[in-house]
């Protein structure tokens, strides 16, 4: 049944049943019960699908992301839930593990306007498939594009990664562990890392103190326990994330060891209880400004700057 069906059951115009269904002014009390009988007697629900590409619009945005066990894209999802809410749209979250041909379907129900627009927290697909499907609606993405033109809301990151390795060198620090997520082959946020290193310490980061796949507080002790069962003692950890860091300073509480100096990232809740430096990279501020893109019909590119912080640690049990 459509409004149409209802209109000739009630004996009123389509036009007429419409504003009853939409709550609108200048309909008459008998207008208004005759189409309320016929919809309450069939049961009808409008089709919202229907309503909204009629307009042209779903009011759905589609968030891809690989996963949800790092801060970093729990941030950037609450930052657009909070900016997305007030503005009427729907929020959906798209898992895809950097999975490239599952990408690619999202980016397919964007062209058959399932979504009205796609925001990448990161993806495995290339940018140059973000680029072309640009022609079928709005794509935003959270890290710089670089040459490519395509919106962007992303983190400054290396001057901050150089602050921090620039304080660990003062430090008198030599040996220093890497944890990240993905290699440096395939992130974008592992180069900056190994440029700042580079260009502070003078030499590529040591393939025997660097782990991968490190996400959350258990990889992060996993991989503590990992640098000593391998015999390798570093001076300092830097961690990607301050809940990865406290899982790596776990490890040496347990087992009785001195703990290395450590950074975290990311600002969390653990490294303010445990006083540890780490890295804001603001997140939650990204993600509004990532909703605020796809909703623009032009492409931009915006940044925020990250930020160093330093806590005293005197204050820290067990240091």
């Amino acid at each position: 049944m459509n409004i149409h069906d209802i209109a000739k059951l009630s004996g009123y115009s389509a036009a007429t049943v419409s504003r009853v269904i939409n709550c609108r002014k200048y309909v008459s009390d008998d207008a208004k019960l005759a189409v309320q009988k016929v919809i309450k007697e069939y049961d009808y629900v409008p089709n919202d699908v229907a309503r909204d590409l009629s307009k042209g619009k779903t009011h759905n945005i589609g968030v891809v992301m690989p996963h949800t066990k790092h801060p970093y894209y729990t941030g950037i999802i609450n930052g657009i839930m909070d900016a997305a809410f007030p503005a009427g749209y729907r929020i959906v979250l798209l898992p895809s593990m950097y999975n490239a041909d599952i990408e690619m379907n999202y980016l397919n129900r964007l062209r058959r306007k399932a979504y009205d627009a796609i925001i990448f927290t990161s993806h495995g697909v290339s940018l140059d498939d973000l680029v072309n499907y640009q022609a079928y609606g709005s794509i935003v993405c959270c890290h710089d594009p670089g040459n490519y033109k395509i919106s962007a809301a992303y983190t400054e990151r290396i001057a901050s990664y150089l602050a921090a390795f620039k304080w660990a060198k003062k430090q008198s620090v030599h040996d220093v562990a890497i944890f990240l997520s993905r290699d440096f082959t395939l992130s974008a946020t592992s180069q900056l890392t190994r440029k700042a290193f580079i260009e502070v310490f003078g030499h590529i980061p040591t393939n025997d103190l660097l782990r991968t796949g490190v996400v959350t507080y258990e990889e992060g002790y996993k991989s503590a326990r990992s640098l000593y069962e391998n015999k390798k003692y570093p001076d300092m950890i830097f961690a990607n994330g301050d809940d990865i860091a406290a899982g790596a300073r776990q490890f040496y509480l347990d087992n009785n060891l001195p703990i290395p100096l450590l950074i975290g990232q990311e600002n969390q809740l653990s490294g303010q209880l445990l006083r540890l430096p780490t890295i804001d990279h603001n997140f939650h501020e990204i993600g509004k400004l990532a909703f605020e893109l796809a909703l623009e019909n032009k492409t931009r590119q915006v940044s925020v700057e990250s930020k160093f912080i330093l806590r005293d640690q005197k204050s820290c049990p067990d240091n």
